[in-house]
């Protein structure tokens, strides 16, 4: 039974699943450190069909990924909670993706500025009045960890989507009751 209702929630529209990626501002990236699981949230773009983030290149992520470079990148937002007379039916309305691939840093400088500049434009639009220019991304060091900042990207190789639209009529508002 929870597999078909679980179907029911299957999102298959591209369009939608890019629209979503792209305002999203947190997902999670899962690892596989040794046998145990690693899961980070992370800030993100996505563009061009693949997703971007980066990080100081030291620590535990990169040696993680370093060591086994499969992930799963995980992105959901929760909208509410959707009521219904019966208790046991009360639900939440969300969408979530999940991204399966391989995690791969970025050398290439041109690569690794276009993402830095789409961060940018996405996380603290028109805040700077000029291009970033390559060489700066080429000498950028991390503020936190004082060492060179690393990009990566996700190419693809499964995505799943899932969402429980919001029903305006039933979503939860404090005071309201049965």
């Amino acid at each position: 039974m929870d597999g078909v209702r679980y179907k029911i929630r299957e999102v298959l529209d591209k369009n939608k699943i890019e629209a979503f990626l792209q305002q999203a501002r947190i997902g999670h990236l899962g690892m596989v450190d040794g046998h145990l699981p690693y899961v980070v949230p992370l800030n993100f773009v996505w563009t061009n069909g693949k997703l971007y983030f980066h990080g100081g290149t030291g620590g535990r992520r990169n040696q993680v990924m370093d060591a086994n470079p499969e992930v799963c990148f995980t992105v959901c937002e929760e909208y509410g909670t959707i009521t219904d007379p019966v208790p046991a039916k009360t639900d939440t309305a969300y969408m979530s993706v999940m991204i399966f691939g391989k995690a791969q840093p970025i050398a290439d400088l041109d690569e690794a500025t276009y993402m830095l500049q789409e961060m940018m434009n996405k996380y603290v639009p028109g805040y700077y009045n000029r291009p970033l220019p390559k060489q700066h991304v080429d000498k950028y060091r991390s503020a936190v960890f004082g060492g060179p900042v690393q990009v990566y990207r996700i190419d693809p190789q499964h995505i799943t989507a899932k969402e429980n639209p919001i029903e305006e009529e039933k979503m939860f508002k404090p005071g309201k009751t049965v």
